[in-house]
């Protein structure tokens, strides 16, 4: 394990040896007996929450925030990339590799809004809390509402396999500045050295492919999650639904969460567009330590 310091305490990195030869990258901070899980999306990394691990780890949390199967500096299979196989790599990581006792409270954002909203259905009893930010969730009358509308044309891009990755090999860095400029209300949050971690990331061979199989995995998502929830019932843990107030879905993730679980807490970000958690990290984190600090942090 090697220790980066950021401009909040210091981050480890582990890496996880887990089931068919997967190996993940992750990152803790913090020493409390109450466990927060970061999930990025795409086309990101742990990156994402540099900004928000600092304050969680001083507010009394153990963080973890990994790099999920395709993703950064963990590997890449061929296959494997619906949310709810991506949400058990992660509960292997938690309680077999890093063996926590308890449940922890999963954030997700993009992608990893999916993969938490899986994680949170799949192991109840080992979740006491989830927060959502700015993504339509597969299985929901949002998610087919907005597959179909222009502005999330890369759903339909990143599905066409080969054609997708013949049209970006060598153009990874202008496709992830239209990527992310597009869709922020902010375009200096993801710049300079931030901007040039992801590019890296995603420069690496098979890196592009592995997040567009994410999408391709979007209808197997959809069926999974509309089969637990007729099997299990809507999630009875707090959610926090976060959206950017400029987001496609942003205004929506409210509504759609009270689609598939009881207590919901909606909050739109002012100003903020997707990339809420690099637009307004601030905000973002004062919002999380709220609901950190209310039942789902005691659970």
């Amino acid at each position: 394990m090697s220790v980066d310091h950021l401009s909040a305490p210091a981050v480890t990195h582990g890496t996880a040896d887990l089931a068919d030869g997967l190996r993940l990258h992750y990152v803790t901070a913090g020493e409390g007996d109450r466990t927060v899980l970061l999930v990025h999306g795409f086309p990101q990394t742990w990156w994402e929450w540099h900004r928000v691990i600092g304050p969680l780890a001083a507010a009394g949390f153990r963080v973890v925030a990994p790099d999920y199967r395709g993703a950064g500096n963990s590997s890449r299979p061929a296959s494997g990339y619906d949310k709810w196989t991506l949400a058990r790599d992660l509960h292997q990581l938690l309680h077999e590799h890093l063996d926590l006792r308890g449940p922890a409270v999963v954030v997700g954002h993009d992608i990893g809004l999916m993969v938490a909203y899986a994680y949170a259905q799949q192991f109840r009893s080992d979740v006491s809390g989830l927060v959502v930010a700015d993504a339509p969730l597969p299985g929901t009358e949002v998610f087919d509402r907005l597959r179909g509308d222009p502005r999330v044309w890369h759903f339909a891009f990143h599905g066409a396999r080969d054609v997708a990755e013949m049209l970006v090999a060598g153009r990874e860095r202008p496709y992830l500045q239209a990527f992310f400029g597009v869709r922020t209300g902010d375009p200096s949050a993801v710049e300079g050295a931030d901007f040039e971690r992801y590019v890296a990331a995603y420069s690496a061979p098979g890196a592009m492919r592995a997040g567009f199989e994410l999408y391709r995995a979007f209808d197997e998502d959809a069926a999974a999650n509309r089969a637990a929830l007729e099997r299990e019932g809507r999630l009875t843990v707090p959610v926090l639904a976060v959206g950017g107030a400029l987001s496609t879905s942003g205004l929506l993730v409210e509504q759609m969460m009270r689609e598939v679980a009881d207590d919901v807490t909606g909050l739109v970000v002012p100003g903020a567009g997707h990339w809420v958690p690099e637009e307004r990290p601030r905000e973002f984190t004062e919002a999380l330590l709220a609901f950190l600090g209310g039942r789902a942090g005691r659970a």
